[in-house]
């Protein structure tokens, strides 16, 4: 439905709702969302568009149905052939998914998906390559139709053009969803994962028929591959998340209180405060005064980082930083011979550095914009570690 004959049917269904009694609007909004749950039910969703539509104007504080609208238009994105009007399905769809956030719409992943869909409706491309591009807009046309067989065959067709597209094997996958064959999914899932296993996409889709089939501990393991591979996007927290209502367990990381704020101004000005109650604690048992080198260290790199980053020309908190000041506590706070019962954060430090797993802590449960930047490279080295500590710690609301 090209767009400006659809802002004439919504003008038009203004000018005739205004002359129903509310009696007859009730009625109305009562078949209309009889017949919308049908075809959402059958993920038919461009059918149930107009319906949709209709039900907002009558019921426009209703969030379900705002929910179940922007859903439609992001299913009309991959009908819609032409730019602009792709464009303005993506702005609708924002706005239909925000409204129905603000009426209270419970669905977990709905701020996630608010957030994929670009304030400007800017429309993604798949490829370069013209007949590539066209064979994935065909095919997610099918999809969005429910032609399964027909999405298939574009999607393959596309992946034969370039073998490294990401997301014609990844919808692929989808589409064995749709037609609950999820044995073929997994296979197409696991090339999409083949060609790029630093997107956590795959991973994650491959646990909903997992899921489904009530395998909760594969389903677990895929969800922690989305997390470790993209710990900062909110859906690969969100599939855990998920997991985790499921199962009934609890999430979290270790309690860990550092008792030290440290800040710098990126030019040598630095400062650093001490909780009181840490700086009076030499005359306890507790190891808590060790937390006085964790500014000082890090007061130290403010230097120490151009010649640690020679490449870099502007300072920013490390992960090397952060690792080497809070093994700087760990060390003097067991070094001290009075200080024989450690605080619970100084002997859970002790734990996650005897265990190699520091790293994975800071960069998983501590890390900010700095930090952050180093997570890719350490990622590709030690992806057993990460897992490790999301297995261990993560999944078992901080650790045993």
């Amino acid at each position: 439905m090209k767009t400006h004959t659809l802002f004439a049917l919504i003008l038009a269904l203004l000018v005739s709702l205004t002359v129903l009694p509310a009696r007859a609007q009730v009625e109305d909004a009562k078949n209309l969302k009889e017949r919308a749950a049908v075809l959402v039910k059958q993920s038919k969703l461009i059918e149930a568009l107009p319906l949709l539509e209709q039900i907002a104007i009558i019921e426009p504080e209703n969030a379900d149905n705002q929910f179940h609208l922007g859903a439609a238009l992001l299913a009309q994105t991959r009908v819609a052939t032409d730019k602009e009007e792709i464009k303005q399905f993506f702005i609708r769809a924002r706005k239909a998914l925000i409204k129905a956030k603000q009426l209270g719409h419970q669905e977990p992943k709905l701020d996630a998906i608010i957030q994929s869909i670009p304030e400007n409706g800017s429309v993604p491309s798949y490829s370069k390559n013209a007949e590539t591009e066209q064979l994935m807009r065909e095919a997610e046309s099918f999809f969005a139709q429910g032609k399964m067989d027909e999405a298939l065959k574009k999607y393959q067709k596309a992946l034969q053009l370039d073998p490294t597209l990401y997301y014609a094997a990844l919808y692929s996958g989808d589409v064995f969803v749709q037609k609950s064959d999820f044995s073929n999914a997994e296979v197409w899932y696991q090339k999409a994962i083949q060609i790029d296993p630093n997107i956590e996409t795959a991973y994650r889709y491959s646990a909903t028929p997992l899921m489904r089939q009530k395998k909760y501990d594969q389903a677990r393991d895929r969800y922690v591959e989305a997390y470790i591979t993209e710990p900062f996007n909110k859906y690969t927290a969100a599939g855990l998340g998920q997991w985790a209502q499921v199962t009934g367990a609890t999430l979290g990381h270790p309690n860990i209180e550092i008792p030290t704020n440290f800040s710098s101004d990126g030019n040598g000005k630095t400062n650093i405060t001490l909780d009181a109650n840490s700086l009076l604690s030499g005359k306890k048992d507790d190891g808590s005064s060790a937390w006085l080198m964790y500014g000082i260290t890090r007061a130290n790199w403010q230097t120490e980082f151009v010649k640690k980053f020679p490449n870099e020309k502007v300072y920013r908190h490390s992960l090397a930083e952060e690792l080497d000041a809070l093994r700087a506590v760990i060390t003097l706070a067991t070094a001290d011979k009075k200080a024989k019962n450690l605080t619970a954060s100084l002997a859970k430090l002790k734990e996650l550095n005897d265990k190699g797993l520091l790293e994975s802590y800071i960069l998983l449960a501590r890390a900010d914009k700095g930090v952050y930047q180093d997570y890719a490279e350490y990622r590709k080295l030690n992806r057993d570690k990460l897992r490790r500590y999301v297995v261990e710690y993560i999944l078992t609301g901080g650790g045993k």
